[in-house]
């Protein structure tokens, strides 16, 4: 019991781990003061610690690397900022706080290096951990196609089925309909903000937002209450790439934001797939581009699975469709690859042509009557006369050497 529990992550407005509350306090202060991807403020914490980042910027004890400017812009932020506030709303909306060091902390996140969150403000019952060790981000155009959305919902909904959580961002177009397909299904779905994960952003997705943090997460590098700009939509990019095994790209513009994605997942060292789409469609002008430099083509989610799951976890082989010939007999198949497209043959012809004796060609012939594979004419054996040909008016050249 105490097993299953630990699976489905910790209970609602608590972080498990060993980092200490002045620890989490002050990670919390930090991401107040710093926008999503700040490399200088990653290593000053990584150099120095939260605690001592939050106390110097209090007291002006200016760090090295930040400019006047910067130092001020950071102290005025510092002034409105109260962790204490931040921890108790995001406990009140049944979210938690992640840091590094938590058991729920997704260690590939550090691939990230100086750029790595700073903490994650996380909504919904699962373990973001176990979450994104099996999971692959869906991502695309927000003004998609029919097309891109079905490819979405469809790929979506089958990694869930086969165990896969699916990430992307939750804006218009693919990445909703990405959440929507692996919701269908009931499946695990992490939807990574460039807001407070109480915004409801956008406004149209409230509800969609709602059924995530229902059933898979919400996560968000800002605190509660803070709103999206443009460069905090290109920093959630990485967070995506950098939280799954994979990306794919299902529709792409020639400016997508969803080719950050792509990139930071390249240079990440994550598999990188896109979805082929119409050549006259603009909308697939950046998916093929991918495809021609650096991602893999994939066109169904056995292929996707191939590449991101784990040795000796290959989809099935699909089955062909099975030609009624190829199911025959090595030796009665033999016998009826002799006979010639147009004409009769005998049977001793045949057994040659087949390097059979006449006895075994010729039963072998009688099996294949029986089976509508051949008719006899005669004394002659011929393959089944298509409508309006008669059976004696074959090809000349198919029966001059009986």
């Amino acid at each position: 019991m105490r097993g299953a529990l630990a699976a489905a992550g910790p209970p609602a407005g608590r972080a498990s781990g060993s980092v200490s509350g002045e620890c989490r306090l002050a990670r919390a202060a930090v991401t107040r003061l710093a926008e999503p991807g700040d490399e200088l403020m990653g290593r000053w914490l990584a150099e120095l610690g939260p605690e001592e980042v939050w106390r110097a910027v209090r007291a002006d004890d200016r760090l090295p690397g930040a400019s006047r400017d910067r130092w001020a812009g950071l102290r005025l932020r510092a002034r409105r900022a109260d962790p204490s506030r931040d921890l108790a709303a995001i406990a009140a909306a049944g979210g938690r706080f992640l840091c590094p060091g938590d058991r729920e902390w997704p260690s590939q996140l550090d691939d990230l290096g100086p750029a790595r969150p700073v903490g994650l403000w996380v909504r919904g019952p699962c373990s973001l951990r176990f979450v994104a060790l099996r999971s692959v981000a869906v991502v695309g155009s927000r003004a998609c196609t029919d097309y891109g959305a079905h490819v979405a919902a469809e790929f979506a909904g089958a990694l869930a089925e086969r165990g896969w959580a699916v990430v992307s961002g939750a804006a218009y177009g693919v990445d909703g309909a990405a959440h929507r397909g692996a919701l269908a299904v009931g499946g695990p779905t992490v939807a990574v903000l460039a807001c407070g994960v109480d915004v409801g952003y956008p406004a149209a997705h409230r509800e969609l937002l709602d059924r995530i943090a229902g059933g898979g997460l919400l996560v968000a590098e800002l605190p509660p209450g803070e709103h999206p700009t443009r460069a905090r939509f290109v920093q959630r990019n990485r967070v995506i790439a950098a939280l799954t095994r994979g990306t794919v790209v299902v529709e792409a513009a020639r400016r997508s934001g969803s080719l950050v994605t792509a990139r930071h997942a390249s240079r990440l060292g994550r598999h990188l797939m896109a979805v082929p789409g119409p050549v006259t469609s603009s909308l697939s002008v950046g998916a093929h581009r991918l495809i021609r430099e650096a991602a893999v083509l994939v066109s169904d989610v056995a292929e996707i699975i191939e590449l991101v799951g784990d040795m000796g976890e290959l989809p099935p082989e699909e089955a062909s469709p099975a030609v009624p010939r190829e199911l025959l007999a090595p030796e009665a198949g033999q016998v009826l690859e002799a006979l010639p497209a147009w004409g009769a043959l005998g049977v001793e012809e045949i057994a040659r042509r087949a390097c059979t004796g006449e006895a075994a060609a010729l039963a072998r012939l009688r099996e294949l009557s029986c089976l509508g594979f051949v008719e006899r004419v005669g004394e002659r054996w011929q393959l089944p006369c298509p409508a309006g040909r008669h059976a004696g008016g074959g090809d000349q050249a198919g029966s001059a050497g009986v």
